[in-house]
Parts: structure tokens; C-alpha cells; sequence
């Protein structure tokens, strides 16, 4: 039991330490001032992890997407690698690189991807998120839907990336709603990307054809050309209600995780965004790498 006295001096210790980490969360907000300029959101076909070490013609895209886009104060991720009961944020200084595959060459287990994260702009994203109890989380760190890509982006590592999960227990429409509390983060030079694969049925793939430049089986690439139609004309409830679209888009997406990142990138499209296309190419019959600039 602690007395009085003593008890005094932890209470106003533990004032003191509040007060400190709130003073340092508002010197981290208040170094990302609201910009007129909304910073840009992506959705990114990651496809295969070789993407990470390979120069091929989907990185070289991401290099130059880099040089194109302002660059941000810190990169929010909403990886399909990163599926969990409930939502969790990455929230430790450094996150580790996760090499979350196998049957690759060594040379790719060897990549460490060491971009710092950020606590506190993780618990003001958690903040942001009202729909949601949002866990801070110690122990994951960046998959390869992030470093794959984050990586030819900015190799320098020198910018906080942080992961956000996917709640496995929910469903497309609450994943594009819970996007949209992510908005703010926009005004204050984030960027947030979506990384997934609008077709990735793995079961399907033609692996005597990975090499080819370009081969899509027909329903891959009419369902992948209605999800940009729907896409462009903003017209987003049938990509909410994907199975309304049909036996395509069921093949296109036998299980949700490499979908629902493209739920979060168009959950935060602004009324006057542009919308463009890059990437856009099947691989292997049954992927689609098409990814989406909005803004």
C-alpha cells in the first residue's frame, strides 16, 4: 500500500509524465502543418515480393511515381500481408522487415528494408479512427506489401512508414467507411497506400506463363477493366458490393484480403481527385498489377 505522501508524489509524477507525452504528440502535430495541397493516395498491385529486388517494369513505375508525388512526412500502409482480428497500427521506433513468404531466393530473405516508424503519429492515427478500438502494435513491422514497394519509392529509408491491419471479422463497406476518418491525415502530408491486387486468384495463376510480357485469362481482364470503369466514374457501391459483379469477380477475388487495401485508398477519394491508372497489366493469367493514383 502506497501512503499518502508517497502516493502524492506518484500522482504527481504520473501528471508530469502525461503532460510530457502530450507535449511531445503536440510538437509532432504540429510539425505536419494542414498544407493546401492534399497529399495523393495510392493503391499499388504488389504482385510477386521478387518486385522488391528485381528492376522490372512495376518498380521502375514506383521510382518514378516517387519523383512525380510530394514528398510525404510519413507513409501509412494498409497491407494485405497484415490480416488480424480487430485493427492494429505499427507503433514501435524501428519496425522490423518481415519476410512473410517462402520457396524465393536467399537474396531476398536478406533485404532488410530499415525505415524508422512512428509512435506518435501512430497513436494520433489510432486517434483519428472512431469506428474502431485501434491497438497499437510492438511486435509486427512491415510486411512485403510494404518494404516490397516502400523501398524502390524511397530507398533511403530515411521516411516513417507505419502499417495499419485489416479486420478480417469485417466487411468491404466498413473498410471504405473507416477510410474516410483517415482523411485528415491527407491535410498533413501523409501518404496513405492501399497495397493489394484488384484480380489475385493464386490458384489459377499459369506459372508457365509468369515470364510472359502481358497474359490475362478473358474473364481476369474484362472483371479487371470493370473495376477501373467503376473506378473512374466514381461509382463505388458495386466494388463495395463486389459480388454483385458477377462469376469474374468471385474468380477475381476467391478471398478478400488483396481487395479490401483497394477499399481504404477509394474510401479516401476527394470530391475533386483525379483519378489515373499505371501498371496496368496482368501477369500470370490470373493477377492484375493495375494501381490507381487518386489525386
Amino acid at each position: 500500500m502506497i501512503s499518502d505522501g508517497k502516493n502524492s508524489v506518484y500522482q504527481a509524477l504520473k501528471t508530469a509524465a502525461a503532460m510530457t507525452s502530450l507535449s511531445a504528440f503536440k510538437n509532432f502535430t504540429n510539425s505536419l502543418p494542414v498544407t493546401e495541397q492534399l497529399m495523393p493516395v495510392l493503391f499499388i498491385g504488389h504482385g510477386s515480393p521478387m518486385n522488391g529486388i528485381e528492376d522490372t517494369e512495376f518498380s521502375q513505375t514506383w521510382t518514378k511515381m516517387a519523383s512525380e508525388i510530394p514528398v510525404p512526412k510519413a507513409v501509412l500502409v494498409v497491407s494485405a500481408h497484415w490480416f488480424t482480428k480487430g485493427t492494429r497500427i505499427t507503433a514501435m521506433d524501428f519496425p522490423q522487415t518481415i519476410h512473410d513468404f517462402g520457396g524465393f531466393p536467399k537474396e531476398l530473405f536478406e533485404v532488410q528494408y530499415p525505415a524508422p516508424g512512428n509512435p506518435l503519429l501512430a497513436k494520433e492515427t489510432a486517434a483519428l479512427l472512431h469506428s474502431a478500438h485501434v491497438e497499437l502494435d510492438h511486435d509486427w513491422g512491415l510486411d512485403h506489401g510494404t518494404w516490397t514497394v516502400v523501398r524502390h519509392m524511397y530507398p533511403e529509408a530515411d521516411i516513417p512508414v507505419l502499417q495499419l491491419s485489416i479486420d478480417y471479422t469485417k466487411g468491404p463497406q466498413y473498410h471504405y467507411d473507416l477510410a474516410k476518418e483517415l482523411y485528415a491525415l491527407r491535410k498533413k502530408g501523409v501518404l496513405i497506400i492501399g497495397s493489394g491486387n484488384m484480380v489475385h486468384n493464386l490458384r489459377m495463376v499459369a506459372w508457365d506463363r509468369l515470364n510472359d510480357a502481358e497474359y490475362g485469362y478473358d474473364w481476369a481482364t474484362q472483371i479487371n477493366d470493370k473495376f477501373k470503369q467503376l473506378i473512374g466514374n466514381n461509382d463505388h457501391k458495386p466494388l463495395i458490393y463486389y459480388s454483385s459483379l458477377g462469376p469474374e469477380a468471385m474468380l477475381a477475388i476467391p478471398t478478400p484480403e488483396h481487395y479490401l487495401p483497394l477499399m481504404y485508398s477509394l474510401g479516401l477519394k476527394g470530391s475533386k481527385d483525379n483519378i489515373s491508372f499505371f501498371n496496368d497489366k496482368a501477369v500470370g493469367g490470373s493477377l492484375t498489377m493495375t494501381s490507381v493514383k487518386i489525386g
